[in-house]
């Protein structure tokens, strides 16, 4: 998999991801007022942003309303190459976050299911991956906050 192309954060590409983070549909003309930028410079500054993986402009969705009743965090322990399984769990449609950890824990993977008995099969399917030793899962209860605007502090 090739690196993307590392872009210099100054002042002006925070400041812009942090007003794209507030409103992911905040117009080029808007925010280049903000930073006192060419309409031009900003749409060229967020084309590369995007293309060197800094920020992705996506709408985020309410699961319970995309029909998901079910969300859960489960913890991996992997015999083997722990990238190998990762990338089979990420791999998975219902699976929306996979990081490797230090210590007991080798992965985490959030998922969603759209109930127990859809969460029950993407439990197994994850134990059927060929490395994964162990899991556990923690079903959540009710989420208190959910933010993805820690980039830009």
């Amino acid at each position: 998999m090739n690196e993307p192309t590392k872009i210099p954060l100054d002042e002006v590409n925070r400041t812009i991801v942090r007003l794209l983070q507030e409103d992911g549909r905040r117009s080029y003309a808007d925010i280049a007022k903000q930073v006192n930028r060419s309409e031009a410079s900003v749409r060229q500054r967020v084309g590369k942003l995007v293309s060197s993986g800094v920020i992705q402009i996506v709408a985020i969705t309410d699961q319970l309303q995309m029909g998901y009743s079910r969300a859960a965090m489960i913890t991996i322990t992997v015999s083997g190459d722990i990238a190998t399984v990762a990338d089979k769990i990420a791999a998975i449609k219902e699976v929306d976050y996979v990081v490797a950890t230090a210590g007991g824990i080798d992965l985490f993977a959030e998922v969603v299911a759209v109930d127990d008995a859809a969460l029950y099969q993407l439990v197994g399917e994850i134990r059927s991956i060929p490395g994964v030793r162990d899991t556990d899962s923690f079903v959540y209860l009710k989420i208190h906050k959910q933010t993805y605007q820690w980039g830009a502090r």
